[in-house]
């Protein structure tokens, strides 16, 4: 019987060697990083509104097909379609979908047509006030492709949940469902209609850029359908760095007319952030470019088509910079409590424009000496100094801004795109 016994140890024993060999093995090779979703584009919803000025009222649609064009910034191996219908007042059908990539000739290509299913079904009714998420489609994309989003609406809308300032055609068919193939337009819009956002899946180490702010992180002055926004091109600083060893997504959540105090153009900064922001899978870092319309709106005197809307924004006091200032660090604390890196951006100058003045121009100079030396933002992006008239500081030098003084060309988005130190993103 100990003979038996002691024949029976051996094969315990090596088995015991054997599988301490192999997890040492395990804890000493490399591991494959697991898969994760990250946010790779974005634009922040805005409730309807009417006609303002030059700008005309919140569209709706009915029995109709809507194609839209978004440059992803991060890759992946799989998407997913945020959709939104979170200012409707009513259910928001959508009736069938599609997602494909755009060739190198500006074309859908066709091979890669995928069709978006909600928990499987080709139909979903999104409850009026909600987003709702597509299911994963199996689309390998590279970063800063462009992406065609197709979605049919087979009832009437109402006024949709929008962002109104897209900077990009999209196009809006007769009556009928055309999805899956090409159609006359019968007229085009420039918001994103009912799409918030895009989702890649990835195995590469992911960090996401959130950017808060207003027109000009919107990029408004820049050239139609040409990707030419700052934070697009920070996009593309990151993609040439970094290549295909991680994915780096910049999500631009900028709405023109945002304030960081007031609502208006949208909810504040401080009242959709937690929505727009904190809500973006794999979020590591936030830039805080927000700030100059509290000023024009609150002291400026405007005048044109533009004037009484400006003034009926206008709140009963003054912003002030303190007002200001406890309002970045609300968003500073509420970011650091999720683990984020807060990047601040001085507010850019705007001598010239319909809304500027003397008193407004002060609050600025005391927001952007706190931003530069009051160490509450982990890091400092000075968008003021970079794009300054150097013989007239609160102006834009003038080969950098649009034409309005307050806006830039897309010469002057480069400048504030090249002027971001990318080491500070890790």
């Amino acid at each position: 019987m100990s003979q038996n016994r002691e024949k029976r140890s051996v094969p315990r024993s090596v088995a015991t060697r054997t599988a301490i060999m192999l997890a040492l093995l395990l804890a000493l090779s490399p591991r494959a990083e697991a898969a994760q979703w990250v946010a790779t584009w974005g634009a922040a919803p805005l409730p309807p509104g009417p006609a303002m000025g030059p700008f005309p009222a919140t569209p709706s649609f009915s029995n109709q097909t809507i194609r839209q064009v978004v440059r992803v910034s991060a890759g992946g191996d799989r998407l997913r379609v945020r959709l939104t219908n979170e200012y409707g007042a009513r259910p928001l059908t959508i009736g069938d979908a599609r997602i494909a990539l755009i060739g190198a000739d500006g074309e859908i290509d066709a091979r890669t047509v995928r069709p978006l299913t909600f928990a499987g079904r080709p139909v979903a009714v999104i409850p009026a006030g909600a987003p709702m998420l597509s299911d994963a489609v199996d689309l390998p994309v590279r970063s800063l492709s462009s992406v065609s989003i197709s979605l049919y609406l087979p009832e009437d809308t109402g006024a949709c949940t929008c962002h109104a300032t897209g900077l990009q055609t999209a196009w809006v068919s007769e009556s009928g469902n055309f999805v899956d193939k090409a159609f006359t337009a019968k007229h085009t819009i420039e918001s994103r209609a009912f799409v918030s956002g895009v989702e890649v899946q990835t195995t590469a180490p992911a960090s996401v850029i959130a950017v808060l702010g207003d027109s000009i992180s919107d990029g408004v002055g820049s050239t139609l359908g040409a990707n030419r926004r700052w934070p697009d091109l920070l996009a593309e600083r990151l993609a040439e760095r970094h290549g295909s060893s991680a994915a780096w997504s910049v999500v631009n959540l900028g709405i023109s007319g945002n304030r960081l105090l007031h609502d208006g153009a949208g909810e504040s900064a401080l009242a959709r952030f937690d929505r727009d922001v904190l809500s973006l899978p794999g979020v590591k870092y936030l830039v805080v470019f927000i700030g100059v319309n509290d000023l024009g709106v609150s002291y400026g005197n405007p005048a044109g088509p533009m004037a009484d809307i400006l003034r009926s924004l206008r709140p009963a006091n003054p912003v002030t910079a303190d007002a200001m200032i406890a309002g970045y660090r609300q968003l500073i604390e509420r970011a650091h409590g999720r683990g984020l890196t807060v990047l601040g951006a001085t507010i850019a100058p705007y001598e010239g424009a319909l809304y500027y003045s003397a008193q407004g121009e002060a609050v600025r100079q005391a927001v952007n000496n706190w931003i530069r030396t009051g160490k509450a933002f982990d890091a400092v992006l000075d968008f003021d100094a970079a794009i300054r008239d150097p013989t007239r500081p609160t102006r834009i030098a003038e080969e950098w801004h649009s034409g309005d003084h307050l806006h830039g060309s897309d010469a002057g988005y480069r400048v504030l795109a090249t002027s971001i130190d990318l080491s500070l993103f890790r």
